[in-house]
């Protein structure tokens, strides 16, 4: 009998493409199902929550965009999480408790009679719910780092996908819910395809994570500062890139809706647009990050999100927002597909918090938006509020080019050494 070695296993498994591995392996299969129901769920709730606090709560439009701030307890929660991941290794058990903590934060949102209600309970309940995302990346890594492949940056690219193709479809099921049923009711859909993440995993046992030993070695509060500060970087730039979401949410449907007086399946069909172009280029920002390097690539995707907000400030004409919208769709293929494997290769060891530390900043860089947002509108009115979100993208152009610099820096040191 012929025994493999495990190079040859390597070998063999690297000839099979990302979308053959994805299709065989059932936890791959799972969380891209998983992970297309949460961004159904959420793409149908984000662009509305703003417009709900105004029409059925009675929220000023500075309120409303406060309503972001709440969103600053997700990265403590993610971390909390992240931190009991990494040193538990039970990454689905975690996913599945955070999944219903978000069913239960919608149905409560749904439910809200009073202008608190909604800001408690995201401030409380949905921190936790945002970390599930984080539990099923690592859950992923681990299984991919059990098989590496040369295939596992386009696994985890094509299981990204799957949320993408959720924001393709949510903002117009969610436009149309509002609209012939509700905001109520809409909200509490989006409980439900929260809570459904959890069927497709269904019994599903992760892989052992292949640190755990050293992990569990590090003392409380590991990893360290110091360890950590690649990754904090990186994603402080990404929060500046991804503020310009929840101003665009709270603000773009209202600026189509109130002033620009765009009928509900137009205005849906430029708040979708975006996600469908993200899908389209996502399998071509791993083939190209690969060339050019995902760092300066992602430097590139950071401008398309300044030409865009400008877009959305000054063209006022449907045909401006879709270009505005389009390049957004850019901004967030290139990210979406390489955001998280970057961030888990800045902190090879605890790739749970990595994770969590890295999707949790959408909820910072939301209320940073919100806030901007917020005192923006309020200054300068619609749409010259899409300058602010602007000018953070710029400042991320700038460091993601510092950060491109001092990598290629390291790796010509390190070569000739």
């Amino acid at each position: 009998m012929t025994r493999t070695s495990p190079v040859d296993v390597v070998t063999d498994a690297a000839k099979t493409s990302a979308l053959r591995l994805v299709l065989a392996q059932p936890l791959y299969k799972a969380a891209t199902l998983a992970l297309f129901l949460s961004g159904l769920g959420i793409s149908a709730a984000a662009p509305l929550i703003a417009s709900f606090l105004v029409t059925e709560l009675g929220a000023s439009l500075p309120v409303a965009g406060l309503y972001y701030l709440t969103n600053l307890t997700a990265p403590i929660a993610g971390y909390v999480v992240g931190s009991r991941s990494d040193r538990s290794g039970k990454r689905l058990g975690l996913f599945r408790i955070c999944a219903i903590a978000g069913f239960a934060g919608w149905m409560g949102i749904a439910f809200s009679t009073e202008l608190w209600m909604p800001f408690v309970i995201s401030f409380v309940v949905l921190g936790f719910a945002g970390a599930a995302t984080s539990q099923l990346f690592a859950a992923i890594h681990d299984q991919l780092a059990a098989r590496p492949t040369s295939a596992n940056d386009g696994v985890v690219a094509i299981v990204r996908m799957a949320l993408t193709a959720g924001w393709v479809i949510g903002p117009v099921l969610g436009s149309f819910l509002a609209a012939y049923a509700g905001f109520r009711a809409m909200f509490v859909v989006v409980a439900v395809a929260t809570l459904a993440q959890i069927i497709p995993l269904g019994t599903l046992r992760g892989t052992p994570p292949a640190s755990a030993p050293e992990i569990s070695a590090l003392p409380p509060g590991a990893p360290p500062f110091r360890a950590m500060l690649p990754l904090l970087a990186f994603t402080a730039l990404y929060v500046c890139v991804y503020a310009g979401e929840s101003v665009k949410y709270a603000y773009l449907p209202l600026y189509m809706n109130e002033q620009l007086h765009l009928a509900p399946a137009l205005s849906g069909a430029i708040i979708g647009i975006q996600p469908l172009v993200e899908l389209a280029l996502m399998p071509l920002a791993v083939i190209f990050g690969r060339r050019i390097g995902m760092t300066r690539l992602m430097a590139i995707a950071a401008a398309c999100g300044v030409a865009a907000n400008i877009c959305f400030a000054t063209t006022g004409t449907p045909a401006g927002l879709f270009a505005g919208q389009i390049l957004m769709g850019a901004v967030w293929g290139v990210f979406a597909a390489l955001g998280i494997i970057v961030a888990q290769r800045l902190l090879p060891a605890a790739v749970a918090t990595a994770s969590a530390i890295f999707l949790s900043s959408t909820a910072v860089s939301s209320a940073i938006g919100g806030l901007a947002g917020g005192l923006g509108v309020a200054a300068i009115g619609l749409p010259l509020v899409f300058i602010i979100p602007a000018a953070f993208a710029a400042i991320a152009v700038i460091g993601l080019l510092v950060m491109d610099r001092r990598e290629k820096s390291r790796q010509s040191v390190a070569t000739s050494d």
